[in-house]
Protein backbone atom coordinates (compact mmCIF):
# COMPACT_ATOMS: atom_id res chain seq x y z
CA UNK A 1 0.00 0.00 0.00
CA UNK A 2 2.82 2.67 1.15
CA UNK A 3 4.19 2.12 -2.70
CA UNK A 4 0.54 2.93 -4.40
CA UNK A 5 0.23 5.91 -1.90
CA UNK A 6 3.50 6.94 -2.70
CA UNK A 7 3.31 6.41 -6.52
CA UNK A 8 -0.27 8.47 -6.15
CA UNK A 9 1.33 11.19 -4.62
CA UNK A 10 4.06 11.43 -7.70
CA UNK A 11 1.06 10.98 -10.49
CA UNK A 12 -0.42 14.29 -8.65
CA UNK A 13 2.47 16.27 -8.51
CA UNK A 14 3.04 15.57 -11.85
CA UNK A 15 -0.39 16.66 -13.08
CA UNK A 16 -0.08 19.79 -11.33
CA UNK A 17 3.57 20.42 -12.34
CA UNK A 18 3.28 19.88 -16.28
CA UNK A 19 1.93 22.35 -18.81
CA UNK A 20 1.52 25.48 -18.08
CA UNK A 21 -0.04 27.45 -15.12
CA UNK A 22 -3.85 28.19 -15.55
CA UNK A 23 -5.75 30.33 -13.35
CA UNK A 24 -7.01 28.61 -10.33
CA UNK A 25 -4.20 26.58 -10.37
CA UNK A 26 -1.99 25.57 -6.95
CA UNK A 27 0.28 27.39 -5.27
CA UNK A 28 2.73 24.63 -6.16
CA UNK A 29 2.41 24.20 -9.63
CA UNK A 30 3.54 28.14 -9.51
CA UNK A 31 6.66 27.65 -7.61
CA UNK A 32 7.65 24.93 -8.47
CA UNK A 33 11.53 24.90 -8.12
CA UNK A 34 13.80 25.08 -11.83
CA UNK A 35 17.35 24.13 -11.57
CA UNK A 36 19.45 24.96 -14.47
CA UNK A 37 22.38 21.45 -14.69
CA UNK A 38 25.26 20.10 -16.84
CA UNK A 39 22.08 17.93 -18.80
CA UNK A 40 19.85 20.71 -19.19
CA UNK A 41 16.85 22.04 -17.18
CA UNK A 42 14.84 20.39 -14.11
CA UNK A 43 11.53 21.25 -12.84
CA UNK A 44 11.32 19.46 -9.40
CA UNK A 45 8.14 19.82 -7.12
CA UNK A 46 7.75 22.06 -3.83
CA UNK A 47 7.41 19.86 -0.69
CA UNK A 48 6.39 22.53 2.51
CA UNK A 49 9.92 24.61 2.43
CA UNK A 50 11.94 21.88 0.64
CA UNK A 51 12.54 21.80 -2.92
CA UNK A 52 12.99 18.08 -4.45
CA UNK A 53 14.72 16.93 -7.39
CA UNK A 54 14.21 13.27 -8.22
CA UNK A 55 15.68 10.68 -11.10
CA UNK A 56 18.28 12.91 -12.41
CA UNK A 57 20.13 11.13 -15.06
CA UNK A 58 23.72 11.29 -13.80
CA UNK A 59 25.42 8.99 -16.52
CA UNK A 60 24.30 7.14 -19.41
CA UNK A 61 22.32 4.14 -19.82
CA UNK A 62 24.90 1.14 -19.14
CA UNK A 63 23.31 -1.14 -21.62
CA UNK A 64 24.21 -2.78 -24.96
CA UNK A 65 27.75 -2.33 -25.19
CA UNK A 66 27.94 -0.12 -22.39
CA UNK A 67 27.06 -3.10 -19.72
CA UNK A 68 30.10 -3.96 -18.28
CA UNK A 69 31.61 -0.38 -19.35
CA UNK A 70 32.85 2.36 -17.27
CA UNK A 71 30.11 5.26 -17.44
CA UNK A 72 29.81 7.75 -20.00
CA UNK A 73 28.37 11.36 -18.96
CA UNK A 74 24.07 11.44 -19.30
CA UNK A 75 23.57 13.06 -22.61
CA UNK A 76 21.84 16.77 -22.77
CA UNK A 77 18.18 17.06 -22.74
CA UNK A 78 15.68 19.17 -24.95
CA UNK A 79 13.31 21.17 -22.77
CA UNK A 80 12.69 21.09 -19.03
CA UNK A 81 12.81 17.66 -17.70
CA UNK A 82 10.26 16.64 -15.35
CA UNK A 83 12.39 15.83 -12.19
CA UNK A 84 9.26 14.68 -9.72
CA UNK A 85 9.56 11.27 -9.82
CA UNK A 86 12.24 8.45 -8.86
CA UNK A 87 13.80 6.77 -11.85
CA UNK A 88 13.76 2.70 -11.12
CA UNK A 89 15.95 0.74 -9.15
CA UNK A 90 18.85 -1.06 -10.87
CA UNK A 91 18.76 -4.66 -11.51
CA UNK A 92 18.57 -6.75 -8.29
CA UNK A 93 17.72 -10.71 -7.63
CA UNK A 94 14.21 -11.16 -5.54
CA UNK A 95 14.92 -11.48 -1.51
CA UNK A 96 12.74 -13.65 0.37
CA UNK A 97 9.57 -12.15 1.88
CA UNK A 98 10.63 -13.03 5.33
CA UNK A 99 13.67 -11.06 4.90
CA UNK A 100 14.22 -8.03 7.18
CA UNK A 101 15.91 -6.26 4.12
CA UNK A 102 12.67 -7.35 1.86
CA UNK A 103 12.01 -3.79 0.85
CA UNK A 104 12.35 -4.24 -3.35
CA UNK A 105 12.04 -0.82 -5.13
CA UNK A 106 8.51 -0.20 -7.28
CA UNK A 107 10.26 -0.92 -10.32
CA UNK A 108 13.44 -1.62 -11.72
CA UNK A 109 15.88 -1.32 -15.29
CA UNK A 110 18.96 -1.26 -16.41
CA UNK A 111 19.29 1.80 -17.07
CA UNK A 112 18.91 3.35 -13.74
CA UNK A 113 21.95 5.20 -13.30
CA UNK A 114 20.15 8.14 -11.85
CA UNK A 115 20.59 10.58 -8.33
CA UNK A 116 17.81 12.38 -5.89
CA UNK A 117 18.37 15.98 -4.04
CA UNK A 118 16.50 17.24 -1.39
CA UNK A 119 17.49 20.96 -0.64
CA UNK A 120 16.05 23.68 1.38
CA UNK A 121 14.43 25.92 -0.80
CA UNK A 122 16.45 29.20 -1.90
CA UNK A 123 19.25 28.04 0.40
CA UNK A 124 23.26 28.83 -0.38
CA UNK A 125 26.67 27.56 -0.27
CA UNK A 126 24.68 24.55 2.45
CA UNK A 127 26.97 21.49 3.11
CA UNK A 128 25.78 18.43 1.30
CA UNK A 129 25.58 14.68 2.28
CA UNK A 130 25.80 12.21 -0.80
CA UNK A 131 24.16 8.88 0.41
CA UNK A 132 24.75 5.53 -0.80
CA UNK A 133 22.30 3.00 -0.05
CA UNK A 134 23.31 -0.82 1.15
CA UNK A 135 22.32 -3.92 0.37
CA UNK A 136 25.98 -6.37 -0.38
CA UNK A 137 26.00 -4.30 -3.40
CA UNK A 138 23.23 -6.83 -4.50
CA UNK A 139 20.25 -5.39 -3.73
CA UNK A 140 18.38 -1.85 -2.97
CA UNK A 141 18.11 1.64 -4.07
CA UNK A 142 17.80 5.18 -3.55
CA UNK A 143 13.82 5.56 -3.84
CA UNK A 144 13.40 3.34 -0.83
CA UNK A 145 11.08 5.42 1.74
CA UNK A 146 13.49 4.72 4.55
CA UNK A 147 15.92 7.02 2.90
CA UNK A 148 14.04 9.64 2.15
CA UNK A 149 16.04 12.62 3.31
CA UNK A 150 13.49 15.50 3.98
CA UNK A 151 14.68 15.50 7.51
CA UNK A 152 18.03 16.06 6.21
CA UNK A 153 17.13 19.06 4.43
CA UNK A 154 14.86 20.27 7.25
CA UNK A 155 17.86 20.73 8.88
CA UNK A 156 20.28 23.41 6.33
CA UNK A 157 21.80 19.88 4.15
CA UNK A 158 21.21 19.37 0.71
CA UNK A 159 21.23 15.30 0.79
CA UNK A 160 21.63 13.72 -2.61
CA UNK A 161 20.88 9.48 -2.72
CA UNK A 162 22.33 7.61 -5.46
CA UNK A 163 21.61 4.67 -7.55
CA UNK A 164 24.77 2.52 -8.78
CA UNK A 165 24.58 -0.72 -10.39
CA UNK A 166 24.76 -4.37 -8.40
CA UNK A 167 25.53 -7.38 -8.60
CA UNK A 168 26.90 -9.39 -11.66
CA UNK A 169 26.13 -5.97 -13.58
CA UNK A 170 28.08 -3.83 -11.27
CA UNK A 171 31.08 -6.08 -10.17
CA UNK A 172 32.46 -8.84 -12.36
CA UNK A 173 36.12 -8.86 -13.95
CA UNK A 174 36.67 -11.20 -16.77
CA UNK A 175 39.90 -11.05 -19.17
CA UNK A 176 37.46 -10.12 -21.95
CA UNK A 177 36.35 -6.91 -20.65
CA UNK A 178 39.96 -6.14 -19.51
CA UNK A 179 41.40 -6.33 -22.79
CA UNK A 180 38.99 -4.41 -24.27
CA UNK A 181 39.07 -1.45 -21.17
CA UNK A 182 41.39 1.55 -22.62
CA UNK A 183 42.51 1.02 -19.23
CA UNK A 184 42.74 -2.44 -18.97
CA UNK A 185 40.64 -3.27 -15.93
CA UNK A 186 37.22 -4.79 -15.20
CA UNK A 187 35.23 -5.05 -12.02
CA UNK A 188 34.48 -2.03 -9.61
CA UNK A 189 31.82 -0.79 -12.11
CA UNK A 190 29.67 -0.20 -9.31
CA UNK A 191 32.14 2.07 -7.83
CA UNK A 192 33.05 3.97 -10.91
CA UNK A 193 28.84 4.49 -11.00
CA UNK A 194 29.53 6.27 -7.29
CA UNK A 195 32.53 8.37 -8.51
CA UNK A 196 30.58 9.49 -11.42
CA UNK A 197 27.73 10.34 -9.39
CA UNK A 198 30.27 12.38 -7.24
CA UNK A 199 31.64 14.04 -10.11
CA UNK A 200 28.21 15.36 -11.45
CA UNK A 201 27.53 16.63 -7.72
CA UNK A 202 30.85 18.74 -8.20
CA UNK A 203 29.71 19.95 -11.26
CA UNK A 204 25.89 21.09 -10.69
CA UNK A 205 24.87 21.24 -6.83
CA UNK A 206 25.18 25.00 -6.55
CA UNK A 207 22.44 25.01 -9.14
CA UNK A 208 20.32 23.36 -6.22
CA UNK A 209 21.65 25.45 -3.41
CA UNK A 210 24.69 22.94 -2.50
CA UNK A 211 28.61 23.67 -1.46
CA UNK A 212 30.69 21.88 -4.05
CA UNK A 213 33.15 22.35 -1.66
CA UNK A 214 32.04 20.93 1.53
CA UNK A 215 30.49 17.33 0.27
CA UNK A 216 30.11 14.60 3.13
CA UNK A 217 29.71 10.60 1.37
CA UNK A 218 27.90 8.74 3.72
CA UNK A 219 26.77 5.21 3.47
CA UNK A 220 25.81 1.90 5.51
CA UNK A 221 27.06 -1.79 5.13
CA UNK A 222 27.61 -2.03 1.41
CA UNK A 223 27.22 1.51 1.24
CA UNK A 224 29.47 1.92 4.05
CA UNK A 225 32.11 -0.54 2.19
CA UNK A 226 31.69 1.63 -0.67
CA UNK A 227 32.38 4.70 1.38
CA UNK A 228 35.61 3.08 2.31
CA UNK A 229 36.52 2.21 -1.45
CA UNK A 230 36.14 5.93 -2.12
CA UNK A 231 38.12 6.73 0.72
CA UNK A 232 41.52 4.46 -0.56
CA UNK A 233 40.53 5.58 -4.36
CA UNK A 234 42.54 8.20 -6.35
CA UNK A 235 39.77 8.18 -8.52
CA UNK A 236 37.78 9.88 -6.24
CA UNK A 237 40.41 12.28 -4.73
CA UNK A 238 39.27 15.64 -4.05
CA UNK A 239 35.20 14.60 -4.34
CA UNK A 240 34.73 14.51 -1.17
CA UNK A 241 35.55 16.41 2.40
CA UNK A 242 34.19 14.16 4.94
CA UNK A 243 32.71 10.37 5.58
CA UNK A 244 30.34 8.54 7.50
CA UNK A 245 30.67 4.86 7.43
CA UNK A 246 27.77 3.05 9.40
CA UNK A 247 29.19 -0.67 9.69
CA UNK A 248 31.61 -1.40 7.08
CA UNK A 249 34.18 -3.82 6.78
CA UNK A 250 38.11 -3.92 5.71
CA UNK A 251 38.41 -7.67 4.52
CA UNK A 252 40.35 -9.03 1.64
CA UNK A 253 39.49 -8.48 -1.89
CA UNK A 254 40.48 -10.37 -4.93
CA UNK A 255 42.75 -9.36 -7.09
CA UNK A 256 42.36 -8.71 -10.41
CA UNK A 257 44.39 -11.22 -12.53
CA UNK A 258 46.51 -12.65 -10.08
CA UNK A 259 45.11 -15.15 -6.94
CA UNK A 260 46.06 -14.29 -4.21
CA UNK A 261 45.35 -14.80 -0.38
CA UNK A 262 44.39 -18.10 -1.33
CA UNK A 263 41.46 -16.49 -3.47
CA UNK A 264 40.93 -17.06 -7.07
CA UNK A 265 41.64 -13.63 -9.31
CA UNK A 266 38.60 -12.07 -10.05
CA UNK A 267 38.86 -12.08 -13.43
CA UNK A 268 39.10 -15.98 -13.06
CA UNK A 269 35.29 -15.53 -10.88
CA UNK A 270 34.34 -13.85 -13.42
CA UNK A 271 35.25 -16.62 -16.27
CA UNK A 272 34.05 -19.40 -13.75
CA UNK A 273 30.46 -17.49 -13.03
CA UNK A 274 30.07 -17.18 -17.51
CA UNK A 275 30.76 -20.88 -17.47
CA UNK A 276 28.14 -21.61 -15.02
CA UNK A 277 25.74 -19.42 -16.87
CA UNK A 278 26.21 -20.88 -20.17
CA UNK A 279 27.95 -18.16 -21.75
CA UNK A 280 30.68 -18.62 -24.23
CA UNK A 281 31.92 -15.34 -24.24
CA UNK A 282 30.85 -11.65 -23.09
CA UNK A 283 29.20 -10.65 -26.47
CA UNK A 284 27.03 -13.83 -25.01
CA UNK A 285 26.67 -12.55 -21.58
CA UNK A 286 25.94 -9.20 -23.32
CA UNK A 287 22.72 -10.36 -25.21
CA UNK A 288 21.50 -12.12 -22.17
CA UNK A 289 18.32 -10.45 -20.27
CA UNK A 290 19.68 -8.60 -17.52
CA UNK A 291 17.03 -9.94 -14.99
CA UNK A 292 18.00 -13.10 -15.78
CA UNK A 293 21.73 -12.81 -16.05
CA UNK A 294 21.02 -11.40 -12.40
CA UNK A 295 18.75 -14.00 -10.64
CA UNK A 296 20.80 -16.77 -12.28
CA UNK A 297 24.27 -15.30 -11.05
CA UNK A 298 23.06 -14.92 -7.82
CA UNK A 299 22.20 -18.67 -7.43
CA UNK A 300 24.94 -19.34 -8.94
CA UNK A 301 26.92 -17.87 -5.75
CA UNK A 302 28.53 -14.88 -7.24
CA UNK A 303 29.24 -12.32 -4.78
CA UNK A 304 29.05 -8.83 -5.70
CA UNK A 305 32.67 -7.38 -4.57
CA UNK A 306 35.26 -4.85 -5.54
CA UNK A 307 38.03 -5.55 -7.27
CA UNK A 308 42.44 -4.80 -6.28
CA UNK A 309 43.01 -3.74 -9.78
CA UNK A 310 45.68 -0.97 -8.86
CA UNK A 311 44.21 1.63 -9.82
CA UNK A 312 40.85 2.24 -9.35
CA UNK A 313 41.77 0.13 -6.02
CA UNK A 314 45.10 -0.15 -5.91
CA UNK A 315 46.21 -2.29 -3.03
CA UNK A 316 43.87 -3.87 0.09
CA UNK A 317 42.43 -1.47 1.98
CA UNK A 318 44.10 -2.47 4.64
CA UNK A 319 47.29 -2.13 3.44
CA UNK A 320 45.93 1.48 2.21
CA UNK A 321 44.91 2.67 5.62
CA UNK A 322 48.20 0.87 7.45
CA UNK A 323 50.67 3.03 4.52
CA UNK A 324 48.08 6.11 5.50
CA UNK A 325 47.71 6.56 1.83
CA UNK A 326 43.80 6.92 2.17
CA UNK A 327 42.06 10.02 1.85
CA UNK A 328 42.51 12.95 4.48
CA UNK A 329 39.51 13.48 5.43
CA UNK A 330 37.64 13.42 8.87
CA UNK A 331 35.12 10.46 9.64
CA UNK A 332 32.33 9.51 11.98
CA UNK A 333 32.64 5.90 11.68
CA UNK A 334 31.07 2.79 13.88
CA UNK A 335 28.69 -0.21 13.77
CA UNK A 336 25.94 -2.00 15.86
CA UNK A 337 26.11 -3.51 19.30
CA UNK A 338 24.95 -6.87 17.89
CA UNK A 339 25.02 -6.69 14.11
CA UNK A 340 24.37 -10.39 13.43
CA UNK A 341 21.47 -11.23 15.52
CA UNK A 342 18.75 -11.18 12.67
CA UNK A 343 20.76 -13.58 10.53
CA UNK A 344 23.24 -15.71 12.24
CA UNK A 345 26.84 -15.99 11.26
CA UNK A 346 28.61 -19.40 9.91
CA UNK A 347 29.96 -21.46 12.35
CA UNK A 348 28.07 -20.25 15.71
CA UNK A 349 26.99 -22.89 16.71
CA UNK A 350 27.93 -23.37 20.20
CA UNK A 351 29.47 -26.08 22.45
CA UNK A 352 27.39 -27.76 25.36
CA UNK A 353 30.63 -28.15 26.98
CA UNK A 354 32.74 -25.38 28.07
CA UNK A 355 35.78 -27.51 27.25
CA UNK A 356 35.16 -27.95 23.80
CA UNK A 357 34.43 -24.69 23.28
CA UNK A 358 37.88 -23.50 24.56
CA UNK A 359 39.42 -26.39 23.14
CA UNK A 360 37.88 -25.13 19.70
CA UNK A 361 38.89 -21.75 19.68
CA UNK A 362 42.49 -22.42 21.42
CA UNK A 363 42.81 -24.79 18.31
CA UNK A 364 41.77 -21.62 15.98
CA UNK A 365 43.49 -18.78 17.74
CA UNK A 366 46.40 -20.44 19.72
CA UNK A 367 48.18 -17.78 21.81
CA UNK A 368 45.50 -15.39 21.52
CA UNK A 369 42.89 -17.99 22.38
CA UNK A 370 42.90 -16.68 26.54
CA UNK A 371 42.04 -13.44 25.35
CA UNK A 372 38.82 -14.56 22.78
CA UNK A 373 37.56 -16.77 25.65
CA UNK A 374 37.66 -13.83 28.06
CA UNK A 375 36.16 -11.37 25.58
CA UNK A 376 33.85 -13.92 24.35
CA UNK A 377 33.09 -16.70 27.00
CA UNK A 378 31.10 -20.23 26.97
CA UNK A 379 28.48 -18.56 29.47
CA UNK A 380 27.40 -15.50 26.91
CA UNK A 381 26.15 -18.71 24.71
CA UNK A 382 25.25 -18.24 20.93
CA UNK A 383 24.70 -14.62 21.74
CA UNK A 384 28.54 -14.24 21.92
CA UNK A 385 29.89 -15.63 19.14
CA UNK A 386 27.61 -13.99 17.04
CA UNK A 387 28.63 -10.68 18.50
CA UNK A 388 32.56 -11.96 17.98
CA UNK A 389 31.23 -12.17 14.59
CA UNK A 390 30.36 -8.59 14.71
CA UNK A 391 32.88 -6.93 16.33
CA UNK A 392 35.36 -9.16 14.12
CA UNK A 393 33.58 -7.61 10.74
CA UNK A 394 32.57 -4.39 11.45
CA UNK A 395 33.86 -3.79 14.70
CA UNK A 396 37.35 -3.86 14.44
CA UNK A 397 37.44 -2.13 11.18
CA UNK A 398 35.49 0.80 12.64
CA UNK A 399 38.14 0.90 14.94
CA UNK A 400 40.64 0.77 12.58
CA UNK A 401 39.33 3.64 10.59
CA UNK A 402 39.35 5.85 13.15
CA UNK A 403 42.62 5.16 14.45
CA UNK A 404 43.72 5.67 11.53
CA UNK A 405 42.04 8.73 10.62
CA UNK A 406 42.81 9.79 14.29
CA UNK A 407 47.04 9.23 13.29
CA UNK A 408 46.73 11.55 10.56
CA UNK A 409 45.41 14.40 12.60
CA UNK A 410 42.13 14.17 11.13
CA UNK A 411 38.74 14.24 13.37
CA UNK A 412 37.57 10.62 13.97
CA UNK A 413 34.54 9.80 15.74
CA UNK A 414 33.79 6.58 16.43
CA UNK A 415 29.68 5.29 17.63
CA UNK A 416 28.57 2.32 18.70
CA UNK A 417 24.16 2.07 18.35
CA UNK A 418 23.21 0.38 21.11
CA UNK A 419 19.11 1.20 21.45
CA UNK A 420 17.07 -1.28 22.01
CA UNK A 421 13.36 -0.58 21.93
CA UNK A 422 10.11 -2.82 22.60
CA UNK A 423 9.45 -3.98 18.87
CA UNK A 424 12.85 -5.12 18.42
CA UNK A 425 13.26 -6.58 22.12
CA UNK A 426 10.20 -8.59 21.81
CA UNK A 427 12.07 -10.21 18.84
CA UNK A 428 15.76 -10.64 19.96
CA UNK A 429 16.65 -8.28 17.49
CA UNK A 430 17.99 -5.32 19.60
CA UNK A 431 20.83 -3.16 17.57
CA UNK A 432 20.91 -5.84 14.76
CA UNK A 433 22.55 -4.91 11.42
CA UNK A 434 20.90 -1.84 9.67
CA UNK A 435 18.69 -1.40 12.90
CA UNK A 436 20.46 2.56 13.22
CA UNK A 437 18.91 3.45 9.68
CA UNK A 438 15.40 4.64 10.67
CA UNK A 439 17.37 6.63 13.56
CA UNK A 440 19.90 8.15 11.24
CA UNK A 441 17.13 9.37 8.84
CA UNK A 442 14.66 10.13 11.06
CA UNK A 443 12.12 7.81 9.17
CA UNK A 444 10.50 5.86 12.19
CA UNK A 445 6.92 5.62 10.82
CA UNK A 446 6.33 1.76 9.53
CA UNK A 447 4.83 2.48 6.36
CA UNK A 448 8.76 3.91 6.05
CA UNK A 449 9.87 0.97 6.63
CA UNK A 450 10.67 -2.74 5.21
CA UNK A 451 7.03 -4.62 5.82
CA UNK A 452 8.70 -7.58 8.59
CA UNK A 453 11.12 -4.43 10.12
CA UNK A 454 10.47 -4.44 14.06
CA UNK A 455 8.66 -0.25 13.87
CA UNK A 456 9.96 2.11 16.80
CA UNK A 457 7.78 2.29 19.23
CA UNK A 458 9.35 3.32 22.63
CA UNK A 459 9.43 6.72 24.68
CA UNK A 460 13.04 7.55 23.39
CA UNK A 461 12.84 6.76 20.21
CA UNK A 462 12.38 10.18 18.21
CA UNK A 463 14.93 11.50 21.23
CA UNK A 464 17.25 9.55 19.86
CA UNK A 465 16.71 9.82 16.06
CA UNK A 466 16.62 13.84 16.47
CA UNK A 467 20.34 13.23 18.47
CA UNK A 468 21.87 11.33 15.66
CA UNK A 469 20.28 13.89 12.67
CA UNK A 470 21.78 16.51 14.73
CA UNK A 471 25.29 15.15 15.42
CA UNK A 472 25.32 13.86 11.63
CA UNK A 473 24.41 17.54 10.28
CA UNK A 474 26.77 19.41 12.37
CA UNK A 475 29.46 16.83 10.82
CA UNK A 476 28.91 17.37 7.65
CA UNK A 477 28.42 21.23 8.23
CA UNK A 478 32.21 21.27 9.62
CA UNK A 479 33.65 18.12 10.60
CA UNK A 480 32.60 18.43 14.41
CA UNK A 481 29.42 16.04 15.39
CA UNK A 482 27.63 18.41 17.86
CA UNK A 483 24.15 17.97 19.81
CA UNK A 484 22.83 20.97 21.89
CA UNK A 485 22.15 19.62 25.56
CA UNK A 486 23.68 16.20 24.51
CA UNK A 487 27.21 14.89 25.77
CA UNK A 488 30.18 16.43 23.74
CA UNK A 489 31.81 13.85 21.15
CA UNK A 490 35.37 13.12 21.44
CA UNK A 491 37.51 12.45 18.48
CA UNK A 492 38.73 8.85 19.21
CA UNK A 493 42.21 9.76 20.55
CA UNK A 494 45.02 7.21 22.72
CA UNK A 495 41.66 7.36 25.01
CA UNK A 496 39.54 5.07 22.02
CA UNK A 497 36.84 7.55 22.71
CA UNK A 498 33.42 6.57 21.64
CA UNK A 499 29.73 7.51 22.08
CA UNK A 500 27.21 4.64 22.59
CA UNK A 501 23.18 5.45 21.34
CA UNK A 502 21.40 3.58 23.55
CA UNK A 503 17.86 5.41 24.92
CA UNK A 504 20.52 8.16 25.38
CA UNK A 505 23.54 9.36 23.85
CA UNK A 506 26.48 8.58 26.47
CA UNK A 507 30.08 8.99 26.17
CA UNK A 508 32.42 6.82 26.72
CA UNK A 509 36.24 5.56 26.42
CA UNK A 510 37.36 1.81 24.68
CA UNK A 511 33.95 0.34 24.10
CA UNK A 512 35.07 -3.68 24.55
CA UNK A 513 38.38 -3.53 25.98
CA UNK A 514 41.10 -5.75 24.08
CA UNK A 515 38.10 -6.16 21.22
CA UNK A 516 40.16 -3.90 18.16
CA UNK A 517 43.58 -5.52 19.72
CA UNK A 518 42.46 -9.22 19.45
CA UNK A 519 41.02 -9.34 15.81
CA UNK A 520 43.54 -7.10 14.67
CA UNK A 521 46.01 -9.72 15.81
CA UNK A 522 44.48 -12.47 14.35
CA UNK A 523 43.88 -10.67 11.02
CA UNK A 524 47.63 -10.13 11.21
CA UNK A 525 48.33 -13.65 11.72
CA UNK A 526 46.17 -14.50 8.82
CA UNK A 527 47.80 -12.36 6.39
CA UNK A 528 51.52 -13.57 7.37
CA UNK A 529 50.17 -17.14 6.47
CA UNK A 530 48.73 -15.87 2.90
CA UNK A 531 45.02 -16.24 4.06
CA UNK A 532 42.49 -14.22 3.46
CA UNK A 533 41.27 -12.36 6.48
CA UNK A 534 38.23 -10.54 7.99
CA UNK A 535 35.11 -12.09 7.31
CA UNK A 536 35.04 -15.47 9.15
CA UNK A 537 34.97 -15.51 13.31
CA UNK A 538 35.50 -17.51 15.84
CA UNK A 539 34.86 -20.87 15.33
CA UNK A 540 33.85 -20.52 11.38
CA UNK A 541 37.86 -19.13 11.03
CA UNK A 542 40.46 -21.11 9.72
CA UNK A 543 43.53 -21.60 11.82
CA UNK A 544 46.56 -19.12 10.95
CA UNK A 545 49.32 -21.47 10.97
CA UNK A 546 50.27 -22.74 7.79
CA UNK A 547 51.49 -20.37 4.63
CA UNK A 548 49.52 -20.81 1.38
Amino acid sequence: MKRLCIGACILAATLLLGGCATPGAAPEAISAPLASTTGGELRGVREGDLSVFRGIPYAAAPTGDLRWAAPRPAGRWQGVRDASAFGPGCIQPPVPATSLYNDPPSSTSEDCLTLNIWAPHDVQDAPVIVWIHGGSLRIGASSLPMYDGSEYASRGVVFVSINYRLGVLGWLAHPELSEESADGLSGNYGLLDQISALKWVRDNIAAFGGDPENVTVMGESAGALSTTYLMVSPPARGLFEKAIIQSTNLRTFPALSEPAYGMPSAEQIGVDMLAKLGASDIAGARAMDAQDLTNRSTMAGFNPQGTIDGTTLPRQLIDTFDSGEQARVPVIVGYNAHEYRPVGAPGVAMPTDADEYAARIGAIYGDLAPEFLRIYPHEGGTDALLDATGDGIFGASGERIAKSQQALGLGSYFYVFDHCYTSARARDLCAFHASELPFTFGNLRGEDLPDVWPVPDGPYDRAISNAMLDYWTSFAADGVPRAVGLPDWRSYGAGQNFLAFEDAPVAGRDFKPGMIELHEAFGHQQREAGQAWGMLVGLAAKPATDKK
